[in-house]
């Protein structure tokens, strides 16, 4: 199993591969509109402005285990993004990241089995996992870490062949 072989919904409803995204790199983020964290929408969109044309895809789900800070539709939570974030990266239908009903992907994300350097329960909104352009979890940055910064820029450099 890889991370090809997931399909998702899309914030619109439609289906999507994540095998669609082969050969990018993929920076997956569990996001939420009512954090003290959701002005990082902002940094997730400057990363895919700044690196989508290179081959990365910031893929941003929002899910509603931490606080309750996503409790909008997705018709909702789209309107929220690009009228107050201006986002344009690809945005995915709410998800359940952690505890019983783990969505798919984020139970293979955050598994001992599967992912074992990166393995854990995800602790808040804002999670990022950075996957290579072979669909290998290259890294894993806290909610805390800014998607802007350095650490997060290092990686997405290095997965993507360079500066």
């Amino acid at each position: 199993m890889s991370i090809y072989d997931f399909s998702m919904k899309t914030i619109d409803g439609e289906s999507r591969t994540l095998a669609d995204y082969r050969g990018r790199v993929l920076l997956i983020v569990n996001v939420a509109s009512k954090c003290g964290l959701t002005p990082q929408y902002d940094g997730l969109e400057k990363l895919h402005e700044a690196y989508s044309t290179r081959g990365l895809a910031v893929l941003g789900f929002p899910a509603n285990e931490f606080g309750a800070q996503e409790p909008g539709s997705n018709a909702e939570i789209k309107t929220f993004c690009t009228t107050r974030f201006g986002v344009k990266f690809d945005m995915f239908a709410k998800v359940k990241v952690k505890g019983p009903g783990i969505d798919p992907l984020f139970d293979y994300l955050t598994s001992k089995e599967t992912n074992p350097p990166f393995a854990g329960e995800i602790q808040w909104n804002f999670t990022k996992f950075l996957v290579g352009k072979s669909g290998e979890v290259l890294a894993r940055f806290e909610p805390q870490v800014d998607p802007t910064g350095p650490e997060v820029r290092r990686s997405i450099e290095s997965a993507l062949g360079g500066s």
